[in-house]
């Protein structure tokens, strides 16, 4: 069973905003199919749907996330030593709300956010370029096992482990991708319209995703000089799920629920690009979004 970590300091706004969605995945997927399904089989009975008008629209979004990661094995590889952690938990870092911070042009990138602005091929599919920044930290003081060599006498961990249990405290290692977990990606996305009522109308979104993560990696290693810097990394590949409402034909709030896998292989540590890590996880991300859909040309 995979299980998810997510954030262990979320706002009060944030909890309440996404309280029921954060206890939940299958169920999302399941509520989401039902509403889905019962629209469908409802008001397309009443009056034939129309679903012209939107190729040639463009769209943007921005909005907040929570994020959740599976265990993950991490590798550190340098010149003097070669060792891979078991199974270490993480949790996702959002930002307490402050709407100075969430809204204020100069500071609104310091909350976990998703940003995309897309474009209609036709009435139904879209193509888009997204920005999903979360953040990823490493649960200080947890046991794991460790196996592998460290080849330094000037510290306390120097020795050959197999499969031993160690404590992830400051002194070992500090981990975390906070500025952040950056997942740049191209998507195909399809919107279903499911019903309307004057200025109102409900949509279901799905789509695919993949693209190339960029973080910026907080770390310090064996009491090695602290590394932060960005650094294209590995890549990611996602699958969105959605339920769009929209407002006079321009604007709309979108939630979204989002699973995907990242790999990480070239994650760099220290100063010295000697010294490495790579991991892979699978992530969750639930959002909330605003935005407008409009023409820029007839």
């Amino acid at each position: 069973m995979i299980v998810f970590y997510s954030s262990l300091y979320s706002s009060h706004f944030i909890s309440v905003t996404f309280a029921l969605c954060t206890t939940i995945s299958m169920k999302y997927y399941i509520f989401t199919f039902l509403v889905i399904t019962i629209f469908n089989q409802s008001f397309s009975q009443v009056e034939p749907v129309n679903t012209s008008g939107r190729k040639g629209d463009f769209y943007i979004y921005w909005g907040w996330n929570l994020s959740a990661y599976s265990k993950s094995d991490i590798t550190f590889t340098g010149d003097n030593y070669d060792f891979t952690l078991d199974d270490v938990v993480a949790y996702d870092r959002q930002s307490d709300f402050d709407p100075i911070k969430y809204l204020n042009p100069g500071s609104i990138t310091i909350p976990q956010y998703n940003f995309r602005i897309g474009y209609f091929i036709n009435d139904k599919y879209n193509i888009s370029i997204g920005a999903d920044h979360m953040k990823y930290v490493m649960l200080r003081d947890q046991t794991v096992r460790i196996n592998g060599r460290i080849d330094d006498t000037s510290t306390l961990y120097n020795g050959v482990y197999d499969n031993e249990e160690i404590s992830l405290d400051r002194s070992f290692l500090q981990f975390e991708h906070t500025d952040g977990l950056n997942y740049i990606n191209i998507g195909l996305r399809r919107m279903d319209h499911l019903w309307d009522y004057k200025f109102f109308s409900l949509q279901a979104v799905t789509g695919l995703e993949g693209g190339i993560i960029i973080p910026k990696t907080n770390t310090k290693l064996l009491g090695r000089q602290r590394y932060d810097e960005f650094h294209v990394s590995g890549y990611g590949l996602s699958a969105v799920l959605g339920l769009n409402f929209e407002f006079f034909e321009h604007f709309f709030v979108q939630t979204e629920l989002k699973g995907g896998y990242i790999n990480m292989n070239d994650i760099r540590t220290t100063a010295d690009t000697s010294d490495s890590a790579s991991q892979s996880f699978l992530f969750r991300q639930v959002n909330m979004v605003f935005g407008a859909r409009f023409k820029l040309w007839d």
